[in-house]
């Protein structure tokens, strides 16, 4: 199971945030990633908390016959493509990809697998649960349940319908 985190808190040349992670679903397919699932959309507060706007947030899980490398790599031109500019870590941004879990792989070099931080991320947990309720974290050994419960509770979430 490959897994990407998807979001975004300020709109693109494809509209609000919303429309602009569906727009990037949408090249998935051009860049050798075929799309087999994806969450629903939430509403979420920014980590850590700022006076940014609100992200939208999903998870998607993909198919590629590419490497761990070349889908990030391929996740990178998608949101190039998608003007993203890469500032200060945590800043608002129109689009972020992030590769979570390729495969159930533990790697310490780039890309780091799975994503080092995405146990302590509603934003990345909740839409995960949508789509791979059984799934569990290859290094912590635990399932979402779990992670979801030892989550902090000023992470405010909202799933979107």
């Amino acid at each position: 199971m490959i897994l990407v985190a998807l979001g975004g808190n300020l709109p693109s040349y494809h509209g609000s945030p919303r429309q602009t992670l569906e727009a990037a679903l949408a090249r998935f397919p051009r860049f050798g990633l075929n799309v087999t699932a994806c969450s629903p959309w939430y509403e979420t507060a920014p980590v850590p908390i700022s006076e940014q706007p609100f992200f939208i947030n999903g998870v998607a899980c993909i198919e590629t016959t590419k490497d761990a490398e070349a889908t990030l790599a391929a996740l990178h031109a998608i949101e190039a493509e998608f003007g993203r500019c890469r500032s200060l870590p945590n800043a608002a941004r129109s689009l972020d990809l992030d590769l979570i879990d390729y495969h159930g792989e533990i790697r310490d070099e780039a890309p780091i697998l799975p994503h080092p931080r995405l146990h302590e991320r509603a934003f990345v947990l909740y839409p995960l649960h949508d789509i791979a309720p059984d799934w569990q974290h290859p290094v912590l050994g635990q399932g979402l349940t779990s992670l979801i419960a030892a989550l902090p509770s000023d992470q405010e979430i909202h799933r979107l319908s």
